[in-house]
């Protein structure tokens, strides 16, 4: 019998605005390895692996000892990447953990397979944190959600979602996505065979896919965000946690 939850880290060379942003020094050790070493801490996690097309990012995991996946240089995104990895698993639930969170808190990972566990009938997870300034709630650059009454995800969106039409400052409602998903294994080979859909497209969201095909993405609170790496400055920023204790 294989493992039960297998966390994949979708892992690329090039990046737009930090190339190279895996095998990035954060204090002694590239930003893959803290990764890598943070997801294995996760509750009920039974193995890890990166999955890339870069012989580079490949040495540098093997060098610490973790285990790595070659793949197609031909995905599009970091889903794809993970179902290649997973045709060949013997697994039940996939987590996608995203390369860029050396600071990833293994109880994220946790919560965001709970549901899978406790649901059979609950094919993806996700997680969200709320949404406290409004700077971040007009960003693009943060996905919003809005969810059901039991939790499932209604629609994700760039823009302020909800919006707010008496005008009011609250920040009742407004909550962050974050991009760690889990997946049933059947299901994550179903969706990346899936083919894009408008809003997916028009939004540059991929869990949109899921919801306009038709499934649900069950969506868990959790106090606080990771800080995400995609630039020189969050580089910083994490290194500059890392070496406080964080």
């Amino acid at each position: 019998m294989g493992s039960r939850v297998v966390a994949i880290i979708p892992a690329r060379y090039e990046s737009t605005r930090l190339p190279g942003k895996p095998l990035a020094d954060i204090n002694g050790q590239p930003m893959i390895r803290r990764v890598y070493e943070r997801a294995q801490q996760a509750d009920g996690v039974d193995r890890v692996l990166v999955a890339t097309d870069d012989a580079r990012i490949a040495a540098a995991v093997k060098d610490f000892g973790g285990e790595v996946a070659m793949t197609s240089s031909a995905h599009r995104t970091g889903t794809d990447r993970i179902a290649e990895v997973a045709c060949d698993l013997d697994a039940e639930i996939v987590v996608n953990v995203q390369g860029d969170l050396p600071l990833l808190d293994p109880a994220m990972v946790a919560a965001a397979v709970a549901p899978l566990r406790a649901e059979s009938g609950v094919p993806m997870a996700t997680i969200k944190t709320a949404i406290r300034d409004d700077e971040e709630f007009r960003n693009p650059n943060v996905v919003k959600v809005v969810c059901d009454r039991d939790d499932f995800a209604l629609y994700f969106s760039r823009s302020p979602l909800p919006y707010r039409r008496d005008g009011a400052a609250s920040d009742v409602l407004r909550y962050k996505h974050i991009g760690l998903y889990v997946y049933r294994r059947d299901f994550l080979l179903t969706f990346a065979r899936l083919a894009q859909t408008p809003l997916e497209q028009t939004e540059q969201l991929e869990q949109l896919r899921a919801l306009e095909w038709g499934f649900r993405i069950k969506v868990v609170e959790v106090a606080t965000a990771s800080i995400e790496v995609d630039t020189a400055r969050d580089l910083e920023r994490a290194r500059a946690l890392i070496a406080a204790g964080a």
